[in-house]
């Protein structure tokens, strides 16, 4: 017999499931918006100051001893500590980051930044002042990467307490009836309700669902004895979803911890060349700011010989350079073998191999044939065939300065460098291969004023001709020619002259250069384990299901067969077709150990609604004497995220949810 009250609790339910459908549209969305509707998220995220009433109770908590500067501040904790915030601190410094690709920063390209104070002479110490030309070490920057960890780190840590709260909490209460939720089933059985809950423990059980079931002698509000079954899955969801953030956050701090401490060169070495472990060895060098450069780890490499082959159609194949090194001033040497992507270890430093090209030989003679300058140039590749760039400033000539006032006579050479010389009829002398089989030089010669000596930066790749005049020379394809070919292998064909003084300049041999860099970042382990946790987090989080199974057993009331009436019911967040294909084979399972009256055949306990907006009828209460009428709920496709408890008192159960 169902009384008065029973009747009254589940008129309650029914009527209170509409709203809390209402509210499981937003916790549907996430664990995120989840935690904002339980007490613990909202104390996490607001705090007791916050909300309706919240200034009174911050004025009285003021009454009693909190001055206004405490409350200021732990309003601003709050604040800053909330999502929102969080997110928005994540936008602006992706924001801020703009700036530093778009303009030439001084520790990556000094020249680009020189440049740009010339073209933009009034715009340019402006950006100056707020360290636009260096923003990854600006104080703005660092203040919003600063205020982004402190939001992450204390947002999370309120989440990770709640969560690990919650592991260690009890499912909610089953609802008085939970046949009635979508997908919900009820049948009568002759089966006692302690052999029922025992058969829904085992299943659920066995299905690896936490599991709570009342105390022996437990009551509802009502007086009735309470035989239910509480059970929930699904909370490696929020793991996953906390060690993504978390491992997040993880990655941020070894990227900028390893800036801070990580220093980066490269160097360019000709065959025969070496550098050591130290700032002016490099061409490029960066550091962090807490980077001594002075205890840098000590190291030595010398490039021994370099190693490409090329297929066929003149695709790369391999590139090897061979190295000796040392690890200390008078150490032994060691061999290796330096590839792309399998770099030398010394220490906490990795030496890469980024590049490689061509060096050719220059040599100047005097009128006497004595040799005035010598050196291996690198030539910059322009194209896949390593047709090469060359630029040769020679500042210490020896000829006289000329003009007035005196100006030096200093010599400059630009030329085009092939590995593999063809003549084409269109583009003229070209490389078809990239290795040196028949190397050659077009050259043009310069005299004049290279301004070298004036302590100015200069791309050593480029030239500039405002103080150059150039000059005709006489080579192998004639006399007084703007420009010559030369056959490095051939040493008839390998000399210009008709230079000033009587001078010559040979290019008789050429040799492969490597470039490396040297990368030190100590933090790259814990970037490489943060990024591997962010994977298995999102994975996790993607892949799980929150979901909760409710049994409900009562004595029949008149009109119902058998003694006993079961109840199943359950919620999910995500995937409601799938829980409901689970949910049935649950409630199959529980059937199949509980005979089932005659006339008791399971059925649902409520038929979907046509559309989730459409609205509940209402419904009358029923005398005492009689049973009351179920009433129909609207089924919500998204599968509503709570229920009314026990007692009908669904905001306890609305704000227990996000466990």
């Amino acid at each position: 017999m169902t009384t008065s009250s029973d009747t009254d609790t589940d008129t309650q339910s029914a009527t209170t499931s509409s709203g809390a459908a209402a509210a499981a549209e937003a916790a549907a969305q996430g664990v995120d918006t989840a935690l904002s509707t339980s007490p613990e998220g909202r104390a996490a995220r607001t705090g007791p100051g916050d909300g309706p009433g919240g200034a009174s109770r911050a004025t009285g908590a003021t009454r009693v001893g909190r001055s206004w500067p405490v409350v200021t501040l732990s309003r601003a904790w709050r604040q800053l500590t909330s999502m929102r915030t969080a997110l928005l601190l994540l936008f602006l410094l992706a924001l801020a980051a703009v700036p530093g690709s778009l303009i030439p920063q001084k520790n990556l390209n000094p020249l680009n930044v020189q440049e740009y104070f010339a073209n933009h002479p009034k715009l340019a110490p402006i950006l100056d002042r707020f360290s636009v030309f260096s923003v990854f070490s600006a104080p703005w920057f660092a203040a919003i990467y600063l205020l982004l960890f402190i939001s992450l780190i204390g947002c999370l840590s309120s989440r990770i307490r709640w969560h690990a709260k919650a592991l260690f909490g009890r499912p909610p209460k089953a609802p008085a009836r939970p046949s009635r939720l979508a997908g919900g089933s009820k049948w009568s059985t002759s089966a006692t309700p302690e052999e029922v809950v025992e058969a829904a423990h085992t299943t659920l059980r066995g299905r690896r669902f936490r599991v709570a079931v009342p105390a022996a002698g437990a009551t509802r509000p009502g007086g009735a004895p309470d035989h239910s079954v509480a059970a929930e899955k699904g909370y490696l969801r929020e793991t996953g979803n906390l060690v993504f953030h978390v491992a997040l956050v993880l990655l941020l701090a070894g990227v900028g911890f390893g800036s801070w401490f990580g220093y980066q060169g490269t160097v360019l070495l000709v065959t025969g060349d070496g550098f050591t472990n130290g700032v002016v060895s490099y061409d490029q060098f960066s550091h962090g700011r807490l980077i001594k450069t002075n205890q840098l780890t000590p190291f030595s490499v010398n490039l021994d010989a370099f190693h490409a082959t090329y297929q066929p159609n003149a695709e790369p194949k391999t590139f090897t350079a061979d190295v000796s090194y040392a690890t200390s001033l008078n150490g032994p040497k060691k061999q290796s073998t330096i590839r792309v992507n399998h770099p030398l270890d010394i220490g906490s430093a990795k030496v890469y191999l980024i590049g490689h090209g061509y060096a050719p030989h220059f040599v100047l003679r005097n009128a006497q044939h004595a040799v005035i300058w010598e050196s291996y140039t690198a030539c910059t590749p322009r194209d896949a065939k390593f047709t090469s760039s060359c630029t040769v400033k020679i500042p210490d000539t020896g000829l006289p300065d000329v003009g007035s006032p005196k100006a030096p006579q200093q010599l400059a050479f630009t030329g085009v460098f092939t590995p593999t010389t063809t003549l084409d009829p269109a583009q003229g002398y070209v490389s078809s291969f990239p290795a040196d089989d028949a190397p050659g030089m077009t050259i043009n010669a310069w005299v004049g004023n290279l301004h070298l000596n004036e302590g100015l930066p200069q791309n050593v790749y480029a030239l500039d001709t405002t103080d150059l005049k150039q000059v005709r020379i006489d080579g192998p394809i004639g006399r007084q020619q703007i420009a010559q070919v030369l056959a490095v292998n051939n040493p008839r064909e390998n000399t210009v002259s008709g230079l000033p003084g009587g001078y010559t300049l040979s290019v008789d041999s050429v040799r492969e250069f490597a470039t490396f860099q040297t990368k030190s970042d100590p933090f790259k382990g814990v970037v490489l384990v943060a990024a591997i946790f962010i994977i298995l987090g999102l994975v996790t989080s993607l892949r799980v299901r929150r979901r909760r199974v409710w049994v409900r057993v009562r004595p029949a009331g008149p009109g119902e067969d058998g003694p006993t009436v079961v109840e199943v019911g359950g919620l999910t967040r995500a995937d409601p077709e799938g829980f409901f294909g689970e949910l049935s084979t649950i409630t199959n399972e529980i059937r199949a150990a509980t005979p089932v009256t005659a006339g008791g055949i399971p059925r649902p306990a409520t038929e979907p609604a046509a559309t989730a907006a459409e609205p509940a009828p209402a419904t009358e209460p029923a005398p005492a004497t009689e049973p009351a009428p179920a009433t129909a709920v609207p089924a919500v496709p998204s599968a509503p995220a709570t229920a009314p408890d026990g007692d009908g008192a669904a905001s306890r159960t609305t704000d227990r949810e996000p466990r």
